[in-house]
C-alpha cells in the first residue's frame, strides 16, 4: 500500500472516530442533561409523594345518609374519583379524542413527536404531540408566564414526569388522575363535579353521548361549552363520537343514531352555596366544621381546611326527606298561605303591618336598612348617613324573589325592603326520635334571598308549644295523669311585687276538665293552675333536662310560651317523649373522613334521661288528644291522618308566630311560620294560629314521607312502657264541661 492510500485510510479512521466521539458526547450530554432535569438541577421536579397526591384544591363533600352529595365547600369545586367510578364510555371517549395510542406508549408518543416535528419544519399543522400522561404531568407544575427557554425546559420536565407516571401507575389510574385534575368550565373541576354540574349525575352513570361531550370539553372548556356555544359543542361532541367509531368503540349504526341526539342541558346547574339541596343546613354546618377544624390537625400538624383538604362529611340528613320537606314548605307557602295573606291585607292602610302609626313602620324599615349588607358596605366606605339614605332611594336594577319565579326589575333598595316585608317565612326540622339524627332541615324560603336561618339562628316566642314542659313536670311528679280532672276556672298567680297574674282563656268555663282535654284545647287556665302548683323554676328545670339551652326568665307567663327559643331546641325536646323519656341532643354528622377515606372522627349521640319512661308515655297520650279532638284535629278532618300522632300547636301574641310539633314513633317534626317583623301577621287568630299556618306544612311533609316505602317510617302506635302494674288506659275524654269540638281547632292567645 502506497503512502498516499495509507494517509487516506488514516484520515477516514480519524473522521469515523471523531464522528463516534461527537455522537457519544451528544448521547452522554443528553443523558446527563435529562439526569440533571430529573434530579431538579434546572428547577424543582414533582416528588413521588406529589405524583401520588397532587397538590390540587379538593372540595369537602357534604354527603347525605342515603349517599347523595348535598353540596360542597371549596376553592375549586373538585372531588376525586377512582377508575371504577367512571362510566366505561368516558375512557373510550377520552383516548379517542386526546390520545389514540394511549395503551401503546409509555408516556411519550414517538409517532406524534415526529408528526409535530414534521409540521414545524414544513409549516403545516399536523396535530399536537402531547399524550394524556404528558397533559397530566403538565397539570402537576405551577402555572405562570414563561419565556421561550422556560417553556422548552418545562417540556423536558413534563416528558420525564410522564415517564415516571407511566412507570408507577397503571393506565386506568392515569386516566382517573387526569379526569380528576382537568377543568370543565362553569366552576366544575374534575369529572365528578362536571357530571353533577352538567347532568346532575355521578360519573359512573354518564351515557355515551354525555361521556363524549365531557371528553370534548376538556380541550377548551369555554370554546366548547354547551351553555355558551351549543352549536360548537354539539359539533365537538359528534367529532368525539366519530373518533370512538374509528377506534372501534362504536359501530357506524350506533354513531348514526347517537349523533342525532341533542345535547340536554335541562339539568345544568352551577353548584354554589346558594343553590342545591339543604342550603340552610349546609351553611349551618359550615360554621360547625370551621370550629371543628380549629382543633383537628393533619399529619403535617396544620389544621384541616374544609375548602381544600377534600374531607367527606357524612351527615344525618336523608336527601329524600329533605326534598319532601323543601317541597312541603314551597307548596303550602307559595300556593296557599302567601296568596291568602295578600288577599287578607288587600285594601288596608299600612299593610302588611298590624300597626296604626306610620312612624312605627318607618322606624322598622330604617332598622332593616341599617341591618343590610348594602348599608354596611356604604358605611365602611365613609359615606354619611344622608348620602346613604339617598343611595337607598335611587332605583337600581335588581332581581327579586317571588313564588311565581324570579323578577328582574328596577327598584330602589328601600322599596325592595318594603317589598320583602310582605313575605311570611317558614322553617322545618325533622328528627329521628330514637337516634337524634336530623333527617330534614329547612331554615327558610330561599337561601339566595333570605339568609337568616330560622332553625338554629332565630329565637322566637314559642306560644303553647311550651305547655308540654309544664305538663311533663306534672306527670313526672306522679300526682297527675292524663285523666286527672281540674276545676275549669280562672286562676290567679301572685307575683313577687304583690300583683296578680290572671291569664284569659277561650271557650266556656265551669265544671271540671281532664288534663288531656286541657292540653288538647290549649286551655290557659289549667296551665296557670299547674304553674302555680309547681313554680317557674321547676318548669325551667324540666325544659333544661329536655335540651333547651336558651335563656328563660322564671316568670309564671312562660307557661303560655312567652320565652324566645330556637326551633331546633323545641323539636329536640319533643322527641324525648317518643324516645321513652331519654333526651338525645340533635345530631347532624355521623363521621368525617379525609380525602383518602380514613375516618378522622366518629360522632356519638349525647344522651341523658329527662324523665321516666312512664311519664314520657303519659305525655304521648296527652298530646295524642291534641290531634284526636283538639287544636290539631285538622290533621284528621282535613288531611286524613288516621295513624297515631301526638302533637301540639302554638300561636303567639297577635298571631305573630305559628307552630306545630308533630310526633310519631319514628319522627319528631316541628314547623314554624311567621314574618320577619312580628308586627307583620294575620289580623285574626283563626287565620294566624299554628293549626292554620304551620300544621299544613307538617301534613304535606309527612304525607310525602309515608308515601315513600323506601324510608320505612312507621305508621303504627307508640310502644307502651314496660312498667309492672301500671294503669296505661288514658282514654278519658268523658263529659268535660267545656268540650265544644267546634272550637277545638281555634287556640286562644292570652295578651300577656
Amino acid at each position: 500500500m502506497n503512502k498516499k492510500n495509507s494517509n487516506t485510510t488514516d484520515n477516514g479512521s480519524r473522521a469515523i472516530k471523531r464522528l463516534w466521539t461527537v455522537f457519544g458526547a451528544l448521547i452522554a450530554f443528553f443523558v446527563l442533561f435529562f439526569l440533571c432535569v430529573a434530579i431538579g438541577v434546572f428547577g424543582k421536579m414533582p416528588t413521588f409523594e406529589e405524583l401520588e397526591n397532587p397538590q390540587t384544591n379538593l372540595a369537602t363533600e357534604i354527603i347525605s345518609a342515603d349517599g347523595k352529595i348535598l353540596g360542597s365547600y371549596y376553592v375549586e369545586n373538585r372531588s376525586n374519583v377512582r377508575y371504577s367510578e367512571l362510566s366505561p364510555y368516558l375512557p373510550q371517549a377520552l383516548v379517542s379524542i386526546e390520545d389514540e395510542r394511549f395503551t401503546e406508549h409509555s408516556g411519550i408518543d414517538k409517532k406524534a413527536l415526529f408528526r409535530v416535528a414534521y409540521g414545524v419544519l414544513s409549516g403545516s399543522k399536523k396535530g399536537g404531540g402531547s399524550t394524556l400522561t404528558q397533559q397530566l404531568a403538565k397539570n402537576l407544575f405551577p402555572r405562570g408566564d414563561l419565556n421561550k427557554a422556560q417553556l422548552v425546559m418545562r417540556k423536558f420536565k413534563e416528558w420525564i414526569t410522564a415517564i415516571k407516571l407511566e412507570h408507577n401507575y397503571s393506565k386506568e389510574e392515569i386516566i382517573a388522575m387526569y379526569l380528576n385534575t382537568v377543568a370543565f368550565g362553569h366552576n366544575a373541576f374534575g369529572i365528578r363535579s362536571a357530571a353533577a354540574t352538567f347532568f346532575d349525575k355521578s360519573p359512573k352513570s354518564l351515557t355515551v353521548e354525555e361521556s363524549a361531550l365531557m371528553a370534548g370539553i376538556v380541550n377548551a372548556p369555554t370554546r366548547f361549552s354547551p351553555v355558551r356555544n351549543p352549536e360548537r359543542s354539539l359539533a365537538r361532541r359528534n367529532l368525539v363520537l366519530q373518533k370512538m367509531t374509528e377506534n372501534g368503540y362504536l359501530t357506524q349504526q350506533q354513531y348514526d343514531s347517537i349523533s342525532e341526539i341533542p345535547i340536554d342541558m335541562s339539568h345544568f346547574k352551577v353548584m354554589d352555596h346558594n343553590t342545591g339541596q339543604a342550603t340552610y343546613f349546609r351553611e349551618f354546618l359550615r360554621g360547625e366544621l370551621n370550629e371543628w377544624a380549629k382543633s383537628h390537625t393533619r399529619a403535617d400538624g396544620r389544621p384541616y381546611n374544609i375548602y381544600s383538604d377534600g374531607l367527606k362529611i357524612y351527615t344525618t340528613i336523608d336527601s329524600r326527606m329533605q326534598r319532601y320537606a323543601e317541597e312541603a314548605v314551597k307548596e303550602f307557602m307559595g300556593k296557599e298561605l302567601q296568596p291568602m295573606f295578600y288577599r287578607h291585607w288587600k285594601g288596608y292602610k299600612n299593610a302588611p303591618f298590624d300597626l296604626s302609626d306610620l312612624g312605627e313602620i318607618d322606624h322598622l324599615l330604617e332598622l332593616s336598612m341599617k341591618r343590610s349588607e348594602r348599608y354596611r358596605v356604604l358605611k365602611l366606605s365613609g359615606m354619611s348617613e344622608d348620602s346613604i339614605r339617598s343611595e337607598f332611594d335611587k332605583p337600581v336594577p335588581m332581581t327579586l324573589f317571588s313564588w311565581d319565579g324570579l323578577i328582574d326589575t328596577v327598584m330602589s333598595p328601600m322599596d325592595s325592603i318594603r317589598y320583602y316585608k310582605w313575605f311570611l317565612h317558614a322553617s322545618l326540622v325533622s328528627i329521628e326520635s330514637h337516634t337524634g339524627y336530623v333527617k330534614a332541615y329547612v331554615g327558610g324560603l330561599d337561601y339566595r334571598f333570605f339568609k337568616y336561618d330560622h332553625v338554629t339562628q332565630a329565637r322566637r316566642q314559642v306560644g303553647s308549644t311550651f305547655k308540654p314542659f309544664l305538663y311533663a313536670l306534672a306527670m313526672q311528679e306522679g300526682e297527675y295523669t292524663p285523666c286527672t280532672r281540674i276545676p275549669n276556672i280562672q286562676y290567679s298567680i301572685k307575683l313577687p311585687d304583690g300583683r296578680f297574674w290572671e291569664p284569659r282563656n277561650g271557650g266556656g268555663g265551669g265544671g271540671e276538665i281532664t288534663l288531656k282535654s286541657a292540653l288538647a284545647q290549649s286551655n290557659n287556665w289549667i296551665s296557670a293552675y299547674l304553674m302555680n302548683r309547681f313554680g317557674p323554676e321547676a318548669v325551667i328545670g324540666m325544659a333544661r333536662r329536655m335540651g333547651v339551652e336558651s335563656p328563660i326568665d322564671p316568670v309564671p307567663s312562660i307557661c303560655l310560651g312567652v320565652c324566645d327559643l330556637k326551633l331546633i331546641e323545641m323539636v329536640g325536646a319533643m322527641s324525648t317523649f317518643a324516645n321513652q323519656g331519654v333526651y338525645i341532643k340533635p345530631m347532624f354528622i355521623t363521621k368525617i373522613e379525609d380525602k383518602n377515606g380514613n375516618v378522622i372522627e366518629r360522632f356519638m349521640p349525647e344522651e341523658s334521661e329527662a324523665m321516666s319512661e312512664l311519664t314520657a308515655y303519659k305525655m304521648v297520650e296527652l298530646m295524642k288528644g291534641v290531634v284526636q279532638s283538639g287544636t290539631g284535629i285538622r290533621l284528621r278532618s282535613s288531611y286524613g291522618f288516621n295513624n297515631p300522632v301526638a302533637g301540639k300547636t302554638g300561636t303567639t301574641q297577635k298571631n305573630s308566630d305559628g307552630y306545630f310539633m308533630g310526633i310519631t314513633p319514628d319522627l319528631t317534626t316541628g314547623v314554624w311560620v311567621g314574618a320577619e317583623e312580628r308586627s307583620v301577621r294575620f289580623r285574626s287568630t283563626r287565620l294566624g294560629q299554628g293549626s292554620h299556618t304551620a300544621l299544613p306544612i307538617w301534613a304535606y311533609y309527612m304525607r310525602k314521607v309515608y308515601n315513600d316505602p323506601s324510608l320505612h317510617i312507621s305508621q303504627g302506635d307508640f310502644p307502651k312502657p314496660n312498667v309492672p302494674n301500671a294503669d296505661l288506659d288514658f282514654n278519658c275524654w268523658g263529659n268535660d264541661s267545656s268540650d265544644d269540638e267546634d272550637d277545638f281547632d281555634v287556640e286562644f292567645i292570652d295578651e300577656f
